[in-house]
This record gives C-alpha cells, structure tokens and sequence, in this order.
C-alpha cells in the first residue's frame, strides 16, 4: 500500500486519534507513516473489540466485487465514497492484510475472508506493528470534548486529564453495540460546537412483526433459505434479490433483511409500518403449486397435504397459518400466491443497540474532501461516525478501512499547508 512520505523540512506535528476501530488505526498508521506523531486514545481496556465481534462467525473483510459494482453498495453516498475507495480499495485491503501475514480466500458467495476466518491474529498482529513504528495508545480514556483552552478533555481512572495536539481524528464509531465503545456519546459533544448531526438510526437490523405466541415460542431462530425478496423502486421499477433470514422471537432478520433495512427503515418512518415480500419457493412456479395444492386430499390434513404436495412443512407453513383465516386455508390458490408473495408487516427496527450498524451521524457535506469538519478546522472523522450506510459482505468494513486513510491524508495535506 502506497503511503504518504513525510516532509522532513516540517516542523513536528502531534495528532490525537480517538477511537481505536478499523477506521482510527488505519488513520494511526497512515499518520505515522507520514512521520507524524500519533497518539491514539480509546475509551475502553483494548482497541478493536468491535472489529473482534464482528470476526466471530468467520471475518469477512471485503468483497471481491468489481469496482464499478462495490461502490453501488453504499446507495446515495456511492459518489463521496468511491473517493474513498479509490484510495484504498478492496484489493488494497487484501494486500495490506498479507502484510500482517494475513492471506485471504474469496468465498463462494464473494464475500474475502482471512483463511483461518479469524479477526484476532490480524488485530494482534496489527497492533503489536503500531507499537512497533511509535504509535502510542492511550486505554481507559474516554473523550468528554474540548476545555477553554482548546485541550481535548478526556476521563482516565486516574481522573479527567488535558491533552493538547496539532490536530485530531475522531473515530468514535455510530451507535450500534455500546457496549463495545460505540455509545454515540460524541453527538452531544459535537452538537455543542454546532456540528449538525443527523439523528443516529439502526442499520444492517432486524425488524418487529409481532408473532403470535405459537409461532414465537416454537419457529424462533429457524432459518428461511433460500428466499427471494421483491420489491419496487421509488420510480416503479421491480427489483428482486435472493438470500436468507431468520425467524426471530419477535420477527425477522438475517443477510436479506439487513441488506434492505434502509429502504425498510425508512417506509416505516413514512408510512408507520413496511411490508417485505418475500417468495418462500423461488424454486417452485405458482402455476405448478396451485395445480398440486388443487388435488383432493380425501382424508388428510391440511398439514400433510401441503407437506406431500408442495414440500411445506415446519417454519412455512407456520408462516401459512400466521396469516392466512379460515377461508383462505381453504383456497388452494390463496395458498399458491401467499407462499410466492409472503408479506412480512414490518412494524419497527430492533434497537439500535442491537443493530449491525448504524446510519446517520456527521454529514457528508460538514466535511471537506480530506474528511475535515468545515466548522473545527483541524479536526477530522472517520468511519461510522459519518452519515453513511452498507449493508454486510465486507463493504461497510472496506469503508471504514478506507475512511481512516483518508482522514488521515486529509491531515498531512491540511499540516503541510499550514506549515506553508
């Protein structure tokens, strides 16, 4: 990975990072590479434990999309953060990680991973080489903003201590999982300062349906693989994706729900409610259902006939059964149209503390494009603390990566033109 040089003519330069994710180390190790002195500052006992969360059921890191086809994933925020990418992309990533000694294999679903599926021989490994170049961490010291004087205040168990830099990264991270770090507590700080901040929202979530008892207690957590959702644009226009998700005790989530949260997300917002229309047998036509569920089933019931007949059973027929009154379990082509267009009624998003991820944040337009807030020169932000959106599969993390470095070269041009 290609890295800033630094100039040594300039006078020497100290830069706070706070916030010890994907997107504050990567600014830490651009900025030491530039030749800068870096202290990075986070509010809890080690760094990246969200990263090391979210490796758990295997890292994905990236995606092996084409350029042109990764930057679609981040919707109306593609142009601003193609810029990003163009920076540090997925190919970037991979290299960066066999760096670290990390190889990487592309999945059958495309998805990059670390070949032993792991997040924390790559943050070890990454840490102990910031150590190594002079990064200095600072644990324990939670960031509670600026005093009088401009000196970042933080909260240590030693009691509140004044740090003075020549300019600093915030990489704070949204809303989602506080108790990993991501508690949003920098929102208040900012707005003081008359940083506009949109309202942090849920992203990458489940959603509320509200299930009956039986189904609840007896279908949570069963899988719906493969399905296929349909759905329409603002301009009309079909649009259908397959995947997976999941039965929850209180309704639904899962790849294919967390890929459609905003647009989900934001009906509900409009409309109080959503509706995800989901074909339960992609595999099956509608035509050739009906004409099996339209067969006589003499002395069976309606379970083993739609069981023989169109192999529904179990969470399925459930679902059937959750919707459908008596006159419709009697119509097999209610039958037959239901299982192709199952309407899930979304009636809200899971906490944001539950959430993947979170939207909303610093916007895109309070920044200049080397990730500088237009109204506190001298201070930067990365990662999820922007107002922007991916869905899984290795984006939001390339992007975040990618974010980092960034911010990080938007300060070394911001210092060289200072000291100009």
């Amino acid at each position: 990975m290609p890295q800033p040089q630094p100039d040594t003519n300039a006078p020497a330069a100290t830069v706070a990072v706070i916030g010890g994710g994907p997107a504050g180390l990567m600014a830490a190790e651009t900025l030491r590479a530039a030749g800068l002195q870096v202290d990075l500052y986070d509010a809890k006992g080690s760094v990246g434990r969200k990263f090391l969360i979210a490796g758990k059921g295997g890292m994905n890191l990236t995606h092996s999309d084409p350029f042109d086809v990764f930057v679609t994933r981040y919707g109306e925020r593609a142009h601003e953060i193609a810029a990003w990418l163009r920076g540090f992309d997925a190919d970037a990533l991979r290299t960066w990680a066999r760096g670290l000694g990390v190889e990487t294999f592309v999945g059958s679903s495309g998805r990059v991973f670390p070949i032993d599926l792991k997040a924390a021989p790559l943050l070890r490994g990454w840490v102990r080489r910031l150590r190594e170049q002079g990064v200095r961490f600072h644990v324990l010291h939670r960031w509670l903003g600026w005093d009088e004087g401009g000196a970042l205040r933080f909260s240590t168990p030693q009691g509140d201590a004044s740090v003075r830099a020549d300019t600093v990264v915030l990489a704070l991270g949204g809303g989602s999982w506080p108790e990993l770090g991501s508690d949003g507590a920098w929102v208040g700080v900012l707005r003081a300062r008359d940083i506009d901040i949109a309202p942090l929202q849920p992203s990458n979530c489940g959603f509320d349906i509200g299930w009956s008892e039986h189904l609840a207690s007896r279908f949570a957590g069963e899988p719906l693989k493969p399905v296929t959702a349909h759905w329409r644009d603002d301009d009309g226009n079909p649009h259908q994706r397959q995947g997976e998700c999941v039965i929850t005790a209180t309704g639904i989530e899962g790849s294919l729900v967390y890929a459609l949260s905003p647009m989900l997300r934001d009906a509900i917002a409009r409309d109080g409610h959503a509706t995800l229309v989901l074909d339960l047998l992609p595999g099956r036509e509608e035509s050739d259902l009906l004409r099996r569920l339209a067969r006589p089933r003499g002395s069976r019931s309606l379970s083993e006939h739609l069981r023989r007949e169109a192999g529904v059973s179990g969470v399925r027929a459930a679902l059937l059964y959750e919707v459908l009154d008596k006159a419709a379990l009697a119509d097999p082509t209610k039958f037959a149209a239901t299982l192709k267009r199952f309407p899930f009624r979304l009636q809200r998003t899971r906490p944001i503390e539950e959430a993947i991820s979170s939207a909303g944040g610093i916007p895109l337009e309070a920044l200049d494009q080397g990730l500088m807030l237009r109204g506190l020169p001298g201070v930067f932000a990365a990662g999820e603390m922007l107002d922007w959106e991916a869905p899984t599969g290795g984006y939001l993390l390339t992007a975040c990566f990618a974010s980092g470095r960034q911010a990080a070269q938007g300060v070394v041009d911001w210092l060289a033109q200072r000291n100009a």
